[in-house]
């Protein structure tokens, strides 16, 4: 059967409702988390973006195996890094943004994946493996959960879509007060060096300074640097304009018709989101379980629902209607795909360094 998108006001009336059972699940995972034992065989410990699961699905996996799943979520790679290298806690399985696993695997910090394991994994679309080697070279560590792109969302009332064909629109003064950058640095920064037509894993301290210079121009016509809010705060009309991702996108214009996306034509940041076992892990059997249950063609779909990020689940691209399959808000072009970078680690002298840019930009 095709997957139908839900209407409009069904949309919005689930997905409050599934927020809400998020929290829930959320608050008792983390209760368990705070309670239980990591020496319990009958558990596994997961760390996920926020709202980047369907909740009703950790209950399944409980229901379906007996093992108790210990949530805990982060709102952005870099906080996803520090929680994990804070060592509090021994996650089991995480996911999280391409550059950090591969970060982590320089570090020794992920565990090689025993796919055998993994009987699932014949739901992932090739192509989607072979766009990982660019951090996983051998496929061996990780195993993809959504991508997509980061581009600009508009609103066709107030903003000549024409013009979204490139980065410098979130500069024009006539949108002061209506733009929205991504709270994130390496996404923020990523528009200026794109503008500059440098690489976004530029480790040049000129270009970086120039950067700053350009976002420290951009800030006073700046609405908010926001991330889970952009898409609600776009729907509702408050803005002209925003960077944000492309999940997020296509969201928000299934909540307001007016809305478009765009990749610009300097290019952008092409992300792919993976699950990868870290070397905390002390349940790497259940942790394979929960890898091989993501991929299943009803989880994955379910997930996919919830999320709304580009899946590389093929058994759940066939089931889609035709109009998602060929939304580009939702699954990019080759073309445009092949115009992105992915970021990439950066050494600790440039990781300092954006540090204290990015402090100087949220202080100016």
């Amino acid at each position: 059967m095709k997957a139908i998108r839900l209407p409009l006001t069904k949309r919005i009336k689930t997905r409050i409702q599934r927020t809400i059972l998020f929290i829930l699940v959320v608050c008792m995972s983390l209760s368990l988390a705070a309670c239980g034992s990591d020496e319990d065989p009958n558990t596994v410990v997961v760390l996920n973006y926020g709202k980047y699961f369907d909740p009703k699905m950790l209950d399944q996996f409980t229901e379906e195996t007996g093992i108790t799943v210990k949530y805990e979520e982060y709102e952005s790679p870099e906080e996803m890094y520090a929680k994990y290298k804070a060592g509090s806690i021994h996650y089991d399985v995480a996911c999280t943004s391409d550059y950090i696993i591969q970060k982590l695997m320089q570090e020794g910090e992920a565990l090689e994946i025993n796919f055998d394991n993994v009987p699932q994994l014949s739901n992932i679309d090739q192509k989607y493996l072979d766009y990982c080697k660019k951090f996983d070279p051998g496929n061996r560590y990780t195993l993809p959960y959504f991508f997509g792109t980061v581009g600009i969302l508009y609103n066709k009332t107030m903003v000549d879509p024409s013009e979204t064909d490139s980065w410098g629109i979130l500069w024009d003064e006539k949108y002061s007060g209506k733009i929205i950058m991504e709270n994130s640095v390496r996404d923020t920064y990523m528009v200026a060096q794109k503008l500059l037509g440098a690489s976004c894993n530029t480790t040049d301290q000129d270009i970086l300074d120039r950067s700053l210079d350009l976002l420290l121009n951009q800030k006073p016509l700046i609405h908010a640097y926001l991330t889970d809010e952009t898409a609600d705060e776009m729907a509702a009309g408050n803005a002209a304009l925003a960077e944000v991702y492309s999940g997020e996108a296509a969201y928000a214009e299934s909540m307001n018709e007016d809305l478009g996306f765009s990749v610009p034509k300097e290019g952008s940041n092409m992300w792919v989101d993976a699950w990868f076992i870290p070397k905390t892990c002390r349940h790497k059997e259940n942790a394979e379980l929960f890898l091989d249950y993501l991929c299943r063609a009803d989880v994955a779909m379910a997930n996919f629902d919830y999320v709304y990020y580009a899946t590389p689940n093929k058994a759940v691209y066939e089931q889609l209607d035709e109009e998602v399959q060929n939304d580009e808000t939702i699954f990019p072009s080759e073309q445009t795909l092949d115009n992105c970078e992915f970021f990439q680690p950066l050494d600790d002298i440039t990781t300092n360094y954006y540090t204290e840019l990015w402090m100087a930009l949220k202080s100016y």
